[in-house]
């Protein structure tokens, strides 16, 4: 597709693309089954042969599962391809589209090979001051035109680029000797970067092959590598849970506590297996998995879209009782924002992080300290860092979004650590550990916040308010004597974001209570994309 024509970016079918990508990738699953299938070839050889025979045999065996197992990053890396190609020729459309609008508004006709000319039927050549402005709209519409088929042409050049490198490695042989040398723990992800950069292909793909656990859960690697490393894993982690559940279930009769862990259990298998099912559903956006941890209540990290090509970024937070469980849910609050971007902004890519790396409380006494939002203010720190330093091109905007406990989160990581971040954004929220969004750390006027008339978080007083809010009921004379009512404006964690005297910036929302502001029609919802947009 290299030098795109109008008439074959009209053409183009994206959702192919992205179809095509997903059966490469889905060919992972096939590949695994007879990976397995050797292994246990392997064993049953080294049950009754023995010999130097048997010992070659067993090493050509390990051998072959090695150079199957080897092929399954390039599959996934395929399908991430694909699916980046898609999404540019979307956008590239979409290009297309408002350009063609914008000529038919300017009263200019667009020809079957994209040339413009003034439409003489809504401009009469007499008419000197429309000839004259409909010559300036056919300079504006032709670059708009250009700009769009470039784009295409760009994507397909990238994406035949990466697949091209793909087949030569796979000419050559997938094996390369391991690389010397590891980040330390707890590295700068701008370090972590530097070393990705540093190494070869092939050392990189021998590293997410033979050490997927530590590639994929590094800031500061890029998305793509992360994903492919991520995803070899994801049988890793079904096999954690159900050897967990036969733990659990060995125990005659399991008792309260083991009934309380399987129910939970079952949460985080149902929530891992929905999970899967979008990752590998082939859909728009791609999902790229950038961190799973099954353990205790669960931790993911999913994206929609590719962060590292985005131009605009959001990193959603959720708050009490998030966890693997119903990880989905809360991907789908992500994916609604990310709609709204692409209603609003179809010109742009945008992409969508749910970032759940973090214990978030269970029960309102947990959810009445700000202990766990500290501990998981280093976390979200290094991720943002880590987004910051995998991106490649112009630096995109970046947001994070905190809902309920997630925007004390929020808060407590920009206030303590820092964020790199272009904005911020509350809703729901009982305070975020600040008095003032100059504290926060991000430019001005892009402090944002949304409470919903019936959100119950309102009613989060700070205990010293609730206590002198019952004194003044019980005491009416403590009134009088000079303790007058502030109340409206100190939440459980501080100065209430969404008063204008906070300093930032308020967005409206319709009822829908604690969790209605992803609710479709509810300008909460369209006030979010907008921020991420940057309008």
């Amino acid at each position: 597709m290299s030098g795109v024509g109008y008439r074959q970016l009209w053409a183009v079918d994206p959702d192919g693309w992205r179809a095509a990508g997903a059966a490469w990738a889905g060919l992972t699953g096939p590949l695994a089954r007879r990976v397995d299938g050797l292994r246990a070839a392997g064993g049953r050889l080294r049950g009754g042969w023995s010999g130097a025979a048997a010992t070659a045999a067993d090493a050509r065996l390990a051998g072959l599962r090695d150079e199957l197992a080897s092929i399954a990053p390039a599959l996934i890396e395929v399908d991430q391809v694909l699916a980046e190609l898609a999404g540019r020729l979307t956008v590239a459309k979409a290009r297309l589209t408002l350009a063609v609008a914008q000529a038919d508004a300017a009263g200019l006709l667009v020809d079957r090979s994209g040339g413009v000319r003034v439409d003489p039927a809504r401009v009469r050549p007499t008419d000197r001051a429309g000839v004259a402005a409909a010559g300036v709209a056919v300079a504006g519409v032709a670059a708009a035109l250009r700009a769009a088929l470039d784009g295409a042409a760009a994507a397909d050049r990238a994406a035949a680029g990466r697949l091209d490198e793909l087949a030569g490695a796979a000419g050559a042989g997938w094996a390369s000797p391991p690389p010397p040398g590891r980040p330390a723990p707890g590295a700068a992800p701008a370090l972590v970067s530097a070393w990705w950069s540093g190494l070869t292909p092939a050392q990189r793909r021998w590293l997410i092959g033979h050490e997927p656990a530590l590639v994929g859960r590094l800031d500061g690697v890029p998305v793509a590598a992360r994903d492919q490393a991520n995803r070899l894993r994801l049988d890793v982690w079904r096999a954690e849970l159900l050897a967990e559940r036969r733990r659990l279930l060995s125990r005659v009769p399991p008792g309260p506590l083991a009934s309380i862990r399987l129910r939970g259990l079952a949460g985080r298998l149902a929530g891992l297996d929905a999970l899967v099912e979008r990752l590998t559903a082939g859909g728009a956006p791609r999902a790229y998995l950038l961190g799973l941890d099954p353990a205790g209540e669960g931790r993911v990290v999913v994206a929609l879209g590719d962060p590292d090509h985005a131009d605009r970024v959001l990193t959603y937070v959720p708050g009490m009782t998030a966890g693997l469980d119903d990880a989905p849910g809360e991907l789908g609050r992500a994916a609604r924002v990310l709609d709204r971007c692409a209603a609003l902004a179809p010109g742009e890519r945008s992409a969508a992080v749910l970032w759940l790396d973090y214990d978030a409380p269970d029960l309102l006494n947990e959810a009445a300290s700000a202990g766990q939002a500290r501990d998981a203010g280093p976390a979200l720190h290094r991720f943002q860092e880590g987004l910051r330093a995998s991106h490649d091109g112009p630096p995109a905007r970046q947001t994070v979004l905190g809902h309920s406990y997630g925007s004390l989160v929020v808060g407590v990581a920009a206030r303590e650590h820092g964020l790199a971040a272009d904005a911020l954004v509350f809703v729901g929220s009982p305070g975020v550990g600040a008095s003032h969004a100059a504290e926060l750390g991000v430019p001005p006027g892009e402090v944002w916040a949304s409470t919903a008339p019936d959100d119950v978080i309102r009613a989060a007083r700070p205990p010293e308010e609730l206590g002198r809010r019952a004194l003044l009921r019980t005491v009416p004379l403590a009134a009088v004597l000079g303790w007058p009512d502030q109340a409206g404006h100190q939440l459980w964690f501080g100065h209430d974001p969404s008063d204008p005297g906070f300093g930032g910036r308020v967005f409206g929302s319709g009822r829908g209570g604690h969790t209605g502001y992803w609710d479709p029609g509810n300008p909460a919802l369209d006030g979010m994309a907008r921020v991420v947009l940057g309008r």
